[in-house]
């Protein structure tokens, strides 16, 4: 195992200074918000900055039925994600909700404005409150990605949960020994 070296000796700092993407709207937000940081003794504008450097894995989305429910009872806030607003089918009424994020899904956005709501891009934001008082700042679930659920103890151990990996859903697949208690066992 190799020491990690750069210019000038060894390197302490592993997390990201800039964006991986080469997004060009989105290293305007950078610009902005190292200003921010820099001229504001704001701890709300660097956890921002740190996001909006994060890999696409690290900014899951966040759907409306959630932003709702992280909403409730904070009248008069602004919901900040570093993400994506995604629309909830099930959810039958929206309220009304001004909200800060990098994207909205065209139907998201449609049902925020429908119900009086406003959405918001992270230029207005900082213009609106750029020390980030008055807004509640939050993050989509990051474990509740199709591939985590593969992770953990190996699919036939005793007490795993793990989802395998298999090629079709159906009584010839993963079906037999150690699966069904009419097959020998199951565990």
């Amino acid at each position: 195992m190799a020491i990690d070296l750069i210019a000038g000796g060894r390197n302490k700092k592993k997390s990201r200074t800039a964006p991986k993407s080469d997004n060009v709207y989105l290293k305007l937000l950078v610009k902005l918000y190292k200003f921010l940081v820099r001229r504001t003794d704001s701890k709300f504008n660097k956890v921002v900055l740190k996001r909006l450097f994060m890999s696409k894995t690290n900014k899951p989305p966040l759907s409306l039925s959630k932003l709702a429910k992280f909403m409730e009872g904070k009248d008069g806030k602004i919901a900040v994600l570093v993400g994506t607003i995604t629309d909830d089918v099930r959810m039958y009424d929206v309220p009304k909700m001004r909200v800060c994020a990098l994207r909205f899904t065209q139907t998201a956005r449609q049902r925020i404005l429908k119900a009086g709501g406003e959405c918001m891009t992270f230029d207005q934001l900082a213009l609106l409150a750029p020390t980030g008082a008055g807004t509640v700042l939050l993050r989509g679930p990051k474990l509740s990605r199709e591939a985590v659920k593969h992770f953990g103890r190996a699919t036939g151990v005793p007490d795993s949960n793990t989802k395998p990996f298999v090629r079709s859903k159906g009584r010839k697949f993963e079906k037999a020994r150690g699966r069904r208690a009419s097959r020998g066992y199951k565990c």
